[in-house]
């Protein structure tokens, strides 16, 4: 099915667990060369990449802080560098830090949200369009729910940059167009990763599953196909500038 996909650079932010870590996965399957970045968790990351090549895929790993403009040049550089060329973006990079309510908000907390959720994306893209334009290749935002719906109590700076994403996403497609480079965004749900082992209790996820249709939250691999089906030309050329909903039911647009 994703034929197309063999042989292309994949570069995929925030990587080593999580939907990011699933994602890079898919993509090795599919016959990709995937950059698997990670940041403080080096060894989660260095699973990945293991994983990958035990099962007869290519991939390297890149460490940083994407939050760090110097830092995002160097990675795109270095996957470059190791596969010759950038085809796929995959900005999946992002956290919540922790909740907090407005009043409880501080210049830190803001600083942390936004440079980690919206500058590490805008940079990615600008630093990587160069590469894309070359190849005709694909940038894929990971949005949130939350971009839609604001979130819970405590997570409104996160809601917020989502939303960020989510509108630049569709404004990078008028622009990056005309290049060839097919712009498209992820948003998903609630998905059972180490972001919500973090930053929901067990009481909270339960009433969430409630209100799904489905009746279940979702997995990691849940989401695996849509990226893929984004970035084939041959599945998806013709899908620009469109925030994708994977949630259940959770959410109807």
């Amino acid at each position: 099915m994703f034929e197309d996909l063999k042989g292309k650079s994949v570069l995929v932010t925030g990587s080593s667990t999580g939907i990011g870590a699933a994602v890079a996965k898919g993509f090795a399957a599919a016959g990709a060369r995937v950059a698997v970045h990670g940041n403080s968790s080096k060894k989660e990351a260095e699973k990945v990449v293991a994983d990958i090549k035990a099962a007869g895929g290519e991939a390297i790993l890149t460490m940083g802080d994407v939050m760090k403009t110097v830092v995002i040049e160097r990675i795109v550089k270095e996957t470059v560098a190791a596969f010759g060329g950038l085809d796929v973006l995959v900005n999946n990079a992002g956290s919540l830090y922790h909740r907090a309510a407005l009043e409880q908000q501080d210049d830190e907390l803001y600083d942390n949200v936004t440079d980690l959720n919206i500058r590490s994306v805008v940079s990615a893209c600008r630093i990587a369009v160069p590469h894309l334009k070359k190849s005709k290749g694909c940038i894929i935002n990971t949005g949130s729910i939350a971009g839609h719906n604001g979130g819970a109590v405590g997570a409104g700076l996160y809601a917020g940059a989502k939303a960020f994403v989510h509108s630049w996403t569709r404004t990078m497609a008028i622009e990056l167009g005309p290049d060839g480079i097919r712009v498209n965004c992820v948003s998903p749900g609630v998905i059972l990763t180490p972001f919500h082992e973090r930053f929901s209790n067990p009481e909270k996820l339960e009433g969430v599953r409630a209100t799904i249709p489905l009746r279940r939250l979702g997995v990691a691999e849940d989401c695996v196909g849509i990226y893929l089906f984004l970035a084939s030309e041959k599945m998806a050329g013709y899908i620009h500038g469109q925030v994708i909903e994977i949630n259940g039911g959770q959410y109807f647009k």
